[in-house]
């Protein structure tokens, strides 16, 4: 890594301050939370996404990062990907093709490359898309680890992980929680949450969200209804069972994105929908989960999760919209009917042992990941218009049409997948102040796939080691140093959803070098984290642009990068949390098929990343019942085409909360975004032909009530 990388951390260790163990302590929310949900997060909270041993960020030789769900409902996000792109060099690249979940972190993007579980359990992605989880209403926390992570969950973890953790029962009396909201373009929003004993052995969680919304463009209806619940059984005082059950239905604000008019944007079709009349957009996720927890004796725990998931998914939509320039007219064409039918049963054990190794306390965590999967994709592949040339619309009254494809809407395959790991994970204690934490991981997948147009059958054996290795000095109590070599693979372009063609491609593979200090300061009202990092991913798959069914692998891609955060509470009842990362991401070695043609992209920036992100949120507490926030939110311009032409320009956003204690138990709120109605495009779609445009200035106002 650079001399001067390594010289800046050890300027920073220079600075330490002596501290006793008191936790850092985040924003006072803008609700009163239920039992255990308003739990501070900080570098000595053990983080689930960077390890299975339950290590604090401080112990963790990694880029670990935790949102608090009450934080994350402070500041008013409403979706897990907007919480998270407020976190460390991540941004959001999602559009209505990958259910809206994709992100970007550390220069490589989308659900192949950036993981998302939920509560520790990977949601097996067909043709990359996720809907789940579906709001942040349940979420008790939300841990980030940035960089490589498949020797923790297996293949398509390079860029980032990123954890869900959903609200548990707690033991105690029961406690309810009622909120109710309005706001901008008739939203709202009716939620519940519930949780407390039933027994002395007994113990439940309740959660509830109804979210409704016009939405800030033409025919931009939305809505969502989510079910979380959950009992857990202490069976003894050493083992306890839990049994949970999610249910999510949405159908989302169903919008492509709005067309360049001769490469520009225009401020007068900002609210336009230029899809159809019978748009469809619907997800429907189910999730049940029953874990054990067993302390078989002082040394000795096990637990066990058995899940299941279920998830259907339909599109219908027009989805292309291009201006063309010798007439002068918009055009709409992509008459896509997808649909999705995906069925998930899973199993982990583990086992965690503290033992000695070599005279040094050690502790070890072993275990067995097992999942079948079973996925089904409908379709009017290959989707052919009517109109050749696409439908020519009015760009200021846009007639809505009908759904209007040449091929009929039919089965197109299954497949049936079956993915198998064992794993293990040691930290080991060498002295006082050194700790060495590695990790190994063998995946095994297998992967049937019937033609249902055809009867044609294929199939796939795929194979993936990983390792990691990483050492941490504790310089002081409150400062550590650390270093980490980590390896991961990626899947090509969706396991489950592999083609026939695709089937003759190995495992994308990565390997990422990282350096970082970790910081408790000014008596622990304040913590720092520096890291840099190095990785080269190999045996890229792109899309092949002279046939969008067809993938293509390319050579190597790499990335380096800087990120910064601070958390400090400041003088008379400030808080300042703000966060910076840059990335110089290319391409190292790849050709692009044009025209049939080879083009070399060499040195070209990835699609979607941007070269600097940045986030800042200050609150203060007014008084003991007033609370007020504001945040800001950068990205750097991105491209929108791999022949890094086409630019989707910086944005900064301003959002702000203030919330007020009215009466004991009842809080009123105001969240207002994009303050200054920001004009921005947020991701972009058609090879940035048509920019998906950040949300219009809004408001919303709630009012929450505990008993």
């Amino acid at each position: 890594m650079n001399k001067y990388l390594l010289s800046s951390l050890c300027l920073f260790a220079m600075n330490s301050a002596q501290a006793d163990s008191a936790s850092l302590t985040l924003p006072t929310g803008t609700i009163t939370a239920l039992a255990n949900d308003d739990e501070d997060v900080s570098l000595t909270t053990p983080t689930t996404a960077g390890s299975r041993l339950n290590l604090t960020a401080m112990e963790t030789p990694a880029s670990v990062e935790s949102l608090s769900g009450e934080q994350i409902r402070a500041r008013g996000e409403r979706s897990v990907q907007d919480a998270v792109s407020r976190s460390t060099g991540i941004s959001r690249t999602g559009t209505p093709g990958d259910g809206g979940s994709s992100l970007q972190a550390r220069g490589f993007t989308g659900q192949s490359s950036v993981m998302q579980l939920y509560d520790g359990n990977r949601l097996y992605t067909g043709m990359g898309t996720g809907t789940f989880p579906v709001d942040t209403w349940s979420v008790e926390r939300v841990d980030v680890l940035r960089g490589p992570a498949s020797v923790l969950y297996g293949e398509g973890a390079t860029g980032a992980v990123v954890n869900t953790i959903p609200k548990k029962p707690f033991t105690g009396e029961i406690e309810n929680h009622v909120r109710i909201g309005y706001g901008s373009f008739d939203s709202q929003q009716q939620a519940l949450d519930s949780g407390g004993s039933l027994s002395d052995t007994l113990s439940y969680r309740l959660n509830l969200n109804r979210l409704r919304s016009n939405g800030w463009i033409d025919r931009g209806d939305s809505s969502s209804d989510f079910i979380s619940a959950a009992l857990r059984w202490q069976a003894t005082d050493d083992l306890a069972f839990t049994l949970a059950h999610d249910y999510g239905d949405q159908r989302p604000q169903n919008y492509f994105g709005t067309p360049l008019i001769n490469g520009h944007l225009q401020d007068s079709l900002r609210n336009k929908n230029y899809n159809v009349r019978d748009d469809k957009q619907h997800y429907n996720d189910q999730w049940t989960r029953l874990s054990s927890d067993w302390q078989i004796n002082d040394s000795v725990s096990a637990s066990n999760e058995l899940y299941y998931l279920k998830a259907q998914r339909r599109w219908q939509n027009a989805e292309n919209y291009n201006f063309v320039t010798s007439s002068q007219q918009l055009h709409r064409s992509g008459n896509f009917g997808i649909g999705h039918q995906q069925e998930q049963l899973g199993d982990r054990q583990t086992f965690t042992l503290k033992h000695s190794l070599f005279g040094l306390d050690s502790q070890t965590v072993t275990g067995v990941d097992y999942n079948r999967i079973r996925f089904q994709l409908n379709s009017n592949s290959p989707f052919n218009d009517v109109l050749a040339d696409g439908q020519p619309l009015d760009l200021y009254h846009p007639q809505t049409g009908y759904f209007d494809s040449a091929n009929q809407y039919r089965e197109q395959f299954d497949s049936t997948s079956k993915q198998m790991s064992i794993f293990a994970e040691n930290r080991t204690q060498l002295s006082e102040r050194w700790s060495l934490v590695t990790g190994v991981r063998r995946d095994y997948m297998h992967v049937d796939r019937n033609n249902l147009l055809d009867g044609s059958q294929s199939d796939k054996n795929l194979t993936g080691n990983n390792w990691k290795t990483g050492l941490v000095f504790a310089l002081t109590p409150q400062t550590s140093f650390y270093g980490q070599v980590a390896t991961s693979t990626d899947g090509i372009g969706g396991l489950i959803s592999l083609s026939s063609g695709q089937q003759q491609y190995d495992l994308s593979t990565a390997r990422q070098t990282e350096i970082g200090m970790k910081q408790l300061f000014w008596d622990q009202r304040g913590e720092f984290t520096l890291a840099a990092y190095r990785i080269v991913k190999k045996k890229l798959l792109t899309d092949d642009p002279g046939n969008p069914t067809l993938k293509q692998q390319v050579g190597q891609q790499s990335s380096n990068g800087l990120e910064a955060s601070l958390d400090v509470q400041l003088p008379h009842a400030w808080q300042l949390q703000a966060n910076a990362a840059m990335v110089k991401a290319r391409y190292d070695d790849f050709e692009e098929v044009v025209g049939g043609v080879p083009v070399s992209r060499n040195g070209n920036r990835p699609v979607d990343v941007p070269r600097r992100t940045a986030n800042l949120w200050l609150s203060k507490a007014i008084t003991d019942d007033l609370k007020a926030g504001a945040g800001v939110r950068y990205v750097d311009a991105r491209f929108a085409d791999m022949a890094n032409r086409n630019e989707l320009p910086s944005y900064t956003v301003l959002d702000a909360t203030l919330s007020w204690q009215a009466l004991r138990n009842t809080t009123l709120g105001l969240q207002v975004n994009n303050l200054f109605d920001r004009r921005y495009a947020q991701s972009q779609y058609n090879e940035g032909q048509q920019w998906i445009l950040g949300k219009a200035r809004s408001f919303f106002v709630t009012a929450d009530y505990v008993f």
